[in-house]
């Protein structure tokens, strides 16, 4: 079996504040290297399964947080931010499952650890044709939209409910349990990698038995992008197919998930660009 790991930071053990996952602060380090071993605690339990090839995609900002010294030899990493995908890319090679390692919540579902979709500091929501959704509903709608189901997420208690809410027979290992934006209660580093693997394994025997299925986004599909300023909503609007629905809010609608999904991803870099006065 073919498994594609997609792995995040905020939702890794231990990680509970924003110096723990900015590159360049003194925490980073340390976290990168948890996160490694979360990803390769999900890499083992998929052998234990039966995977017999394993990608992993390094998801947290830059895209190059992974560790390739320190990644489990069955593996193979897809490193940098130039992807199409984003955290997805690569998922149309025909995998049979995808994990989500390290996932957090959304902004404004919650209280999860670190909370935000996408770009926190430029995103307040993004709409899945009219319904708030985090980026493992965006992420899982985009492997849907090749046949590939969402078997596994980890990450806080917060993040681990609403997949189970939204994807059919996933299974989670919820690592900690969200008190605050900016406090987690974490299971030791030995605990949480116990769990990782052993519901990551589960995961392969669920599929296996046909318990997982693709989440199928309806379509036409609609995204809507609430900003937290107005000018990527200005900008937004150069580009065909985007439509200016409030001063900070724009709509992406598209009979095809992986078009939309794409002009999204799109508007997000313009955001980060306007934002940071790149353009």
């Amino acid at each position: 079996m073919k498994v594609y790991i997609s792995v995040d930071m905020e939702g890794i053990t231990g990680a509970a504040v924003g110096k723990h996952v900015q590159p360049g602060e003194r925490e980073y380090d340390r976290v990168r290297k948890l996160m490694t071993q979360d990803a390769n605690a999900a890499i083992e339990g998929a052998l234990a399964g039966g995977a017999t090839d394993i990608v992993v995609s390094d998801g947290h900002g830059p895209m190059i947080n992974l560790l390739i010294e320190d990644l489990h030899p069955a593996a193979r990493l897809i490193s940098g931010s130039n992807k199409l995908l984003g955290q997805m890319e690569a998922i149309d090679r025909g995998f049979d499952v995808a994990f989500f390692v390290g996932y957090h919540q959304r902004e404004g579902g919650g209280d999860g650890v670190m909370n935000h979709t996408y770009l926190g500091r430029f995103v307040y929501e993004i709409r899945l044709n009219g319904e708030p959704v985090d980026e493992a509903a965006v992420n899982a709608g985009l492997a849907g939209a090749f046949g590939v189901p969402v078997g596994l997420v980890t990450g806080d208690d917060q993040v681990c409910a609403e997949a189970q809410r939204r994807l059919r027979g996933v299974v989670t290992a919820p690592v900690k349990e969200a008190l605050d934006r900016f406090v987690g209660l974490s299971l030791s580093v030995k605990n949480a990698h116990d769990l990782i693997r052993e519901r990551a394994r589960e995961a392969m025997d669920a599929v296996r038995g046909g318990m997982v299925r693709p989440y199928r986004v309806a379509t036409p599909v609609t995204f809507e992008v609430d900003f937290k300023r107005t000018s990527p909503a200005h900008f937004a609007t150069l580009f065909p197919g985007v439509e200016r629905r409030g001063p900070r809010t724009i709509a992406i609608t598209d009979t095809d998930y992986v078009r939309a999904f794409k002009l999204l991803w799109g508007m997000l870099i313009v955001a980060l660009a306007v934002s940071e006065g790149l353009l």
